[in-house]
């Protein structure tokens, strides 16, 4: 089978980005033929209007289309595999796809369906005022902390819901987790249309696993607001004994706050072995997590490599995370409550051995590649089965 991929990488590597290039690769190992069409929203500053075109284009994209149908006629994929398309790529370019008869397989990776700028998040907590077409409140309070921004956010999510290009033009919807997929359906998708397949999770060997205890605290991913980094910090503060390190990038739009606590230590963006070998010194891997999550790359990674995870009671966590068997749950936004977790798994080096044992048989039963195959081509094919539309029943399967 011919996929033709298409997503607008964010400016600095994210769990999105991690799960289309395993997505990729395993389609290629499996023998399928894989076309992409890949734009990243690092090219906005290195343009001198990059803002401005970046605001046009998140509305409409000829040029997009353009290339979308161009390869189209050329290659003749039989689905079409989406993930983000902002702001550079557009969601103007779903129509395209009906029009040519390519089945559109989008894979829901946040929750913009229902809020303009993807968390269900704003301003420290949890939001959802603009579920149902109320984007308006993005402008009313000004969620990106920058009005223009927000206002492009609100206009572009406006836009693509009234002129359906998500309703009328998607075949079927993935989810990572049952959570979000209730996310979904708010957004009018009807509930056959939307299945839960979980992320694909590359399997390290077992035979590399280190089976020492960990030499402290670890965090990877996005240093933001939030995920929760100022409520790891004060966790920090209660276990001044305890080190922690915290890779990754820092979001852009958050600052730091100027004093850090004198055990916590930054490590900055690690990829491949280096991240391996950080999740393997890290004697539990935490989630402080003040949003609502759509999965949980960073978790479902410590989990394969043996390590026992802390995350906190709320949204998809209760889908990936069993309490007491496979890792410990802490209180969202409650710093003593993240606090008293790690140090339960910290101080018990046999606790945190037999948690991260079954974590680790959990996630290779429920995210391995085999698993994760199986589930998107039955997904593939019911994306086909549907044709190139999602009203519009009937094979319309390709040569290759």
């Amino acid at each position: 089978m011919k996929f033709l991929v298409i997503h607008n990488d964010y400016g600095t590597r994210s769990g999105e980005e991690v799960t289309v290039d395993n997505h990729c690769r395993l389609l290629e190992q499996q023998g399928h033929a894989v076309l992409e069409i890949r734009r990243s929203s690092a090219e906005i500053a290195d343009h001198r209007l990059g803002r401005i075109r970046a605001f046009w284009t998140g509305l409409d994209n000829p040029a997009s289309r353009r290339e979308v149908r161009e390869m189209v006629r050329r290659a003749r994929p039989d689905v079409a595999f989406v993930q983000n398309l902002y702001p550079l790529i557009s969601p103007s370019i779903l129509p395209v796809l009906q029009q040519e008869r390519v089945p559109v397989l989008m894979r829901v990776a946040n929750f913009r369906l229902v809020c303009p700028n993807g968390l269900l998040f704003t301003r420290g907590g949890i939001c959802d005022r603009c579920v149902g077409g109320r984007e308006y409140w993005c402008i009313l309070r000004n969620c990106e902390e920058s009005f223009p921004k927000s206002v492009g956010y609100a206009l572009r999510s406006a836009v693509a819901r009234r002129r359906k290009y998500y309703l009328d033009n998607v075949s079927i919807y993935l989810t990572a987790t049952s959570f979000l997929r209730h996310w979904v359906m708010k957004a009018g998708i009807e509930e056959d249309r939307v299945l839960v397949v979980a992320n694909p999770v590359r399997i390290p060997d077992e035979a590399t696993i280190k089976g020492n205890v960990g030499t402290h605290v670890g965090y990877f991913g996005r240093i933001s607001r939030e995920k929760g980094i100022e409520l790891l910090l004060d966790a920090a503060r209660a276990c001044p004994d305890i080190e922690f390190r915290v890779a990754g990038a820092v979001n852009p739009m958050y600052e730091l706050p100027r004093e850090l606590p004198a055990n916590v230590r930054l490590v900055g963006p690690l990829h491949g072995s280096m991240l391996a070998d950080f999740i393997q010194d890290s004697r539990v891997v935490v989630s402080p997590s003040t949003c609502y999550e759509t999965f949980g790359m960073s978790v479902a990674e410590a989990m394969l490599y043996a390590r026992p995870v802390v995350v906190p009671a709320h949204g998809v966590f209760a889908e990936l995370v069993r309490a007491g068997e496979t890792g410990l749950f802490h209180e969202p936004g409650d710093a003593v409550s993240l606090a008293r977790a790690i140090r339960q798994i910290w101080d018990n080096p046999a606790l945190g051995s037999a948690l991260g044992v079954a974590a680790r048989n959990h996630a290779v039963r429920e995210y391995g590649p085999g698993v994760y195959y199986a589930r998107f081509m039955a997904a593939a094919e019911a994306a086909i089965g549907r044709g190139g539309s999602s009203h519009m029943p009937g094979s319309v399967r390709r040569e290759n």
